[in-house]
């Protein structure tokens, strides 16, 4: 298979403001070009890019849903319920299970993770996942970096007596599965318009929520985490 290309060399304006946002930061135009590209134009906001602060994590309460999400999570918790942590098997998807897992396993021991076989499952909620929560008595499993138009999978966990929170970047559709709490930035944000977050982000929002709203205490390093991972 061959591909065409259809190149346009950046334009004297665009590289003349490359090499001198270049020379401001230290590095190389090419980088500098990068930033640009992604709208990344001040040396302020290159510095806040490449170091990014606890400030500078997005207010959970702005997210739709992150109050029943984190009520469900809490009442989980209260009454002893075995939690599943379930993700996608990209990178994404793993550095999300990953955060949450670490973070509730601080103050909360009844929980497992799950991701799912690329190839035996394939991408997304699987039965054969739900079969693995059932069987191991989870009654709440929290889904990252996918489960957004899972409607027959979470409609199938449901009558298993398992609950759903959803924490989701993709672009749901019309229809959206029978969860609990659906954290999703495609119409469920009030005041962010950034399209650019992953679902690491999503899920260090779900758990700075948590810290702020639960009976539960966790560390300083928790914060850390979330400041490299979600920024």
């Amino acid at each position: 298979m061959h591909f065409k290309w259809n190149y346009t060399p950046p334009a004297a304006e665009q590289e003349n403001a490359a090499k001198d946002l270049g020379e401001k930061l230290g590095i190389n135009p090419i980088l500098a070009s990068l930033l640009i590209r992604r709208g990344i134009t001040t040396e302020s906001a290159a510095k806040r890019f490449f170091r990014p602060q606890l400030a500078d994590l997005i207010n959970p309460f702005l997210m739709k849903d992150m109050d029943a999400a984190v009520d469900r999570l809490n009442d989980a918790m209260g009454h002893k319920e075995r939690i599943l942590v379930y993700g996608d098997y990209d990178v994404d998807g793993c550095t999300a299970v990953a955060l949450v897992y670490k973070f509730l396993r601080q103050f909360y021991s009844n929980i497992d993770y799950y991701i799912p076989d690329r190839y035996d499952e394939g991408y997304g909620v699987s039965k054969k996942g739900i079969d693995f929560a059932k069987e191991t008595g989870v009654k709440l499993i929290i889904i990252l970096d996918c489960g957004i138009k899972a409607i027959e999978e979470i409609t199938y966990a449901k009558e298993q007596g398992i609950d759903f929170i959803i924490c989701d970047h993709h672009v749901p559709d019309e229809v959206m599965p029978p969860a609990v709490a659906i954290l999703n930035l495609n119409g469920l944000m009030t005041a962010i318009h950034s399209k650019n977050f992953a679902a690491a982000e999503w899920a260090s929002s779900l758990c700075k929520h948590l810290l702020k709203t639960t009976t539960y205490h966790s560390h300083d390093s928790f914060l850390c985490l979330i400041s490299a991972l979600s920024a």
